[in-house]
């Protein structure tokens, strides 16, 4: 008989189990002596402790079961901080560089990278992995850089962001919760895509000072907004190297008489982009002749022109294509067959967008 009167037909073991599992949470740690003792004893604060249950084994010794904060997971803001502290404390410092006088932008747009993401060849007749991908960008920005040659640039936008990264979480989904097929952890995929990222800024500014604009996109919508802050971080040491990496979905760019709009491409309508730039940059609409929206998400050419006066460009909307090779889904699909490229542009200050520039795989 137990000491309830009831009658247990069970082991030993199974009645320690079944204690086990009835202990409750403790809310009050301050006044557990033998509490107090199992922590010291490990080297565990209180105020690292989550939760505990408590139970007695059949020869009437306490049992504890303790979740602490570095078990149960870590705040997000938190962590980002710790990164943030981190790099910010070895952040490496870059010469200074003497540049000539230029009156060009070079834009610089890698778009829908996807690094992460998988193809096999064997079932979509295109092969696609995170080696692949990282290489694809540095090809890109150097078959870029080689077309703009003859162009005195004075400054470098690079675009990033743009679904840079294929999944958003370890459960190898989207943002939104689409599964993926992956190639490689979520972890590796930011890390190979903040390598990749330092050293495009670091080829590109060798050519003029660098302006980083970052997209939200919807594969990466978290994740993406991190690495945009790490790099920037990064280069938080670099004075020629510049960042507008806020959560707003979209952003703006001047020079000279050009306004540049940037967006993933999942957001507004398109036909409602040039009014949206003449609404939220009425300042710089009027202090510019040129104005162009370069959007991506869709991974092929999209061009659409909007004229306000005879041989007068108003604004120009055109979506980027894309390194990224076709995965399982978009072959099934039949969205196959489209040129996978790297995109760019010249601008001239006061004579609008001049030259585009493809680099081709």
């Amino acid at each position: 008989m137990s000491k309830t009167g009831k009658r247990l037909r069970l082991s030993k073991e199974e009645v320690e189990l079944i204690n086990e599992f009835r202990g409750s949470e403790l809310d009050n740690l301050n006044g557990n002596t033998a509490l107090d003792l199992h922590l010291k004893e490990r080297g565990i604060s209180k105020d690292e402790v989550v939760s505990v249950k408590h139970w007695q084994n059949m020869s009437g010794e306490l049992r504890f079961s303790i979740v602490t904060k570095q078990n149960y997971g870590v705040n997000e803001s938190t962590l980002l901080d710790d990164i943030k502290s981190l790099i910010d404390k070895h952040a490496p410092t870059y010469p200074k560089i003497q540049r000539t006088k230029g009156n060009h932008l070079l834009v610089i747009n890698p778009a829908d990278v996807h690094i992460g993401k998988l193809a096999v060849a064997l079932e979509t007749g295109d092969e696609y992995n995170t080696k692949i991908a990282t290489e694809r960008v540095l090809e890109g920005i150097t078959g870029l850089i080689a077309k703009s040659k003859g162009f005195s640039i004075e400054r470098v936008l690079f675009c990033i962001g743009n679904d840079i990264l294929h999944i958003d979480n370890v459960y190898n989904t989207t943002t939104a919760g689409t599964p993926q097929d992956a190639n490689g952890k979520w972890w590796q995929h930011f890390e190979l895509a903040l390598d990749v990222y330092v050293k495009c800024v670091e080829i590109l500014r060798q050519i003029a000072p660098v302006d980083v604009i970052h997209s939200m996109s919807n594969h990466d919508y978290q994740s993406g907004f991190h690495l945009a802050h790490a790099l920037k971080s990064w280069f938080r040491n670099t004075k020629d190297v510049t960042f507008d990496i806020s959560v707003a979905h979209r952003k703006y760019y001047k020079y000279g008489t050009n306004l540049i709009g940037l967006e993933h491409g999942d957001g507004a309508k398109m036909s409602n982009l040039p009014l949206l730039m003449a609404q939220e940059r009425s300042v710089e609409w009027s202090e510019t002749k040129y104005r162009y929206w370069y959007l991506h998400h869709l991974h092929h050419k999209v061009k659409h022109k909007w004229l306000d006066a005879k041989d007068y460009i108003g604004v120009t909307v055109e979506y980027m294509r894309s390194p990224s090779g076709t995965d399982s889904w978009h072959n099934r699909k039949g969205f196959t067959g489209v040129q996978k490229a790297v995109e760019g542009f010249i601008h001239e200050r006061n004579s609008g967008q001049i030259a585009r520039l493809v680099h081709y795989f």
